[in-house]
């Protein structure tokens, strides 16, 4: 077959191709168009998510008649001042945008610049089918019907309405997200959906188009490192979700999903979250137009870095930097539904009288010593017996809270943001009163948490200190995780255990952290094995460590069941006020939550 050149219409199919997939592909080019017109607001109308029609409007700068006639022509742009390609500072520049959209649907271009007439343009598929002057205020309306009406291989690939929208409205959010200072409205089918005034801070964007309970629960991000800058919003690790799609990141202002970038988020948060859940984040990495190719991909969401490891190091580090000076800090308040879990005492009831909710005076399965407070009734005894209470089968004396006596002042609650230790609830959970509310501490993720944290200190530090065993241990495992444990002998010397092998099936275990203290070694052994053969795989060097001393804290933390006395309650709680992450146990859930006084009043119908 013969060389041929291809016919216009042919290139510009070929060229839709490459740009518009879908029309949340071709709205991205139009709102992108409008953006670097500058313009200060820009409303989106879409019909049958896009399918059917998308229409923008802006009030940017405008073009002429002449300008617009060029628009509409492959290869001609204004975003290119000069030949320099990496040195591009818009959003686009390919000049293809339109001619494709014009390609494969039926397009309406308007436009008027401030102190001229306006002028429109129909194309439909290709086809210049008419023009001439336009009534409209200063700036552009884009008009584009039936996308791919006229190439049905293409048409019947698009997905359905709804899908369509998510992903029109996903670009939009992330445009939007980019550029606080231009108001932007999306409507579908006559319902707004997204409306953001121009002029916000960047936080307050983010969270309007995110979740507004994102700007109490996250850390600003403002980090430096030589030319590149990183800046942005991040959640606090206990804020977080279980798919990854409210990641946004930008670089040089355009919305990007680079893998480069997506791989040192979770790097940062790595030792913060469970491995299936994810922060919600916008994070805006500025760097020199000639350490970054934005031209990799078509549709410009994917770069290439000059300096791919001084970029993802900048990421980790700023992310890290931020999160360490949250400190303590959680998502504090408790779930609703937890709230709508306590039940009101039963209105009605007298003392000494049944409650009318209970026939029994007590609700089922509660037994009645726990039902009436003896302060508040006792029953009469009957003659030379115990009292009635005490006949019953199920009797239980009442539970009595027990004084400690004082060995030093109590400590100001003012002073201490987790306030003063008052007791200990199911030997589980620790009971504080702050100076704005009352605040409960998992013990076990509080102390899980600590104690990582000293070991990444002391392994940062030099290593984790060791405690010889007055007789070594023998532990005995599968021959394969014996091996996988042989192979990280030395890494785990680092972090203060000490293992030998002891015949095929056997680790001998002569030293174990100190700051571990006493506890399960043959349990502690057996998990390390199963996070090895886990994990050793599929992540980095540094992964692996952190996995190990996950594992090593969660064994030498306070259990659950443990009785503490007040000096170790106000000493846990002490410690986590000055402890980075302190705030999030090791699968990112919260070690803390505060029930405000508020929401005690609440509970008591004071509000």
């Amino acid at each position: 077959m013969p060389i041929r050149r291809l016919p216009e219409h042919l290139i510009n199919r070929i060229a839709a191709g490459e740009v518009v997939e879908r029309p949340a592909s071709a709205l991205k080019e139009l709102v992108e168009n409008s953006m670097d017109s500058g313009a200060t607001r820009i409303v989106v109308r879409l019909s049958s998510g896009g399918i059917d029609k998308v229409e923008v409007i802006d009030d940017g700068c405008g073009m002429s008649a002449e300008e617009m006639a060029l628009a509409l022509e492959r290869h001609a742009t204004s975003k290119l001042p000069g030949d320099d390609i990496e040195g591009v500072e818009t959003l686009g520049f390919r000049g293809e945008a339109l001619p494709s959209i014009a390609s494969v649907s039926r397009l309406m271009l308007e436009s008027r610049v401030r102190g001229a007439e306006g002028w429109s343009r129909i194309v439909d598929n290709g086809d210049l089918l008419e023009e001439g002057p336009a009534a409209l205020p200063p700036g552009t309306r884009v008009v584009v019907e039936n996308l791919f009406a006229k190439v049905p291989a293409r048409r019947k690939f698009l997905r359905t309405p709804r899908s369509e929208y998510a992903a029109a409205a996903d670009a939009i959010r992330r445009l939007a997200m980019a550029r606080p200072d231009i108001g932007f409205t999306l409507e579908h089918d006559g319902r707004r959906n997204i409306s953001v005034q121009p002029g916000e801070t960047r936080p307050e964007r983010v969270a309007a188009l995110t979740d507004r309970q994102l700007i109490e629960n996250s850390v600003v991000v403002d980090y430096d490192r030589g030319t590149a800058r990183l800046e942005g919003v991040a959640s606090l690790p206990t804020f977080n979700r279980g798919v990854a799609d409210h990641q946004y990141l930008f670089v040089n202002g355009r919305p990007v999903k680079d893998r480069l970038l997506i791989g040192a988020v979770r790097g940062a948060y790595q030792d913060l979250l469970a491995r299936d859940r994810h922060p919600v984040l916008a994070l805006f990495l500025t760097v020199p137009a000639g350490e970054v190719d934005v031209n990799v991909h078509p549709a410009k969401t994917e770069v290439r870095f000059r300096e791919p490891a001084n970029i993802r190091g900048l990421i980790v580090g700023g992310l890290r930097h931020a999160l360490d000076e949250a400190g303590f800090r959680s998502v504090q308040r408790p779930s609703a539904a937890a709230l709508g879990n306590w039940q009101a005492e039963p209105v009605g009831a007298q003392p000494g009288q049944a409650s009318t909710a209970y026939p029994q005076g007590y609700p089922p399965g509660q037994q009645q010593g726990f039902q009436q407070r003896p302060s508040f009734f006792t029953p009469p005894p009957a003659p030379d017996q115990g009292s009635v209470w005490e006949q019953s089968p199920g009797y239980q004396p009442a539970p009595e809270g027990k004084a400690e006596a004082a060995e030093a002042p109590v400590p100001d609650v003012t002073t201490h943001p987790l306030g003063i230790a008052r007791g200990q609830v199911s030997e589980t959970y620790i009971v504080a009163e702050a100076e704005d509310g009352l605040v409960i501490v998992d013990q076990h993720a509080a102390h899980e948490r600590l104690v990582l944290e000293r070991m990444n200190r002391a392994m940062a530090e030099g290593g984790v200190a060791s405690q010889g065993l007055l007789v070594p241990e023998v532990v005995d495992l599968d021959e394969s995780a014996c091996d996988a444990l042989e192979e990280r002998i030395g890494e785990l010397a680092e972090m203060g255990l000490e293992l030998e092998r002891f015949g095929p099936k056997a680790m001998l275990v002569r030293a174990t952290p100190a700051m571990l203290g006493a506890g399960d070694t043959k349990g502690l052994v057996t998990d390390l094995a199963d996070e090895i053969a886990a994990y050793d795989q599929h992540l980095s060097l540094k992964e692996k460590l952190d996995h190990v001393a996950a594992t090593m804290a969660c064994h030498g933390s306070v259990r659950a069941g443990r009785v503490l006395n007040v000096a170790e309650m106000n000493a846990l709680l002490r410690e986590m006020e000055v402890t980075p992450h302190s705030g999030q146990c090791n699968h990112g859930r919260p070690t803390w939550v505060k029930l405000g006084h508020g929401d005690i009043e609440k509970l008591f119908g004071r509000k």
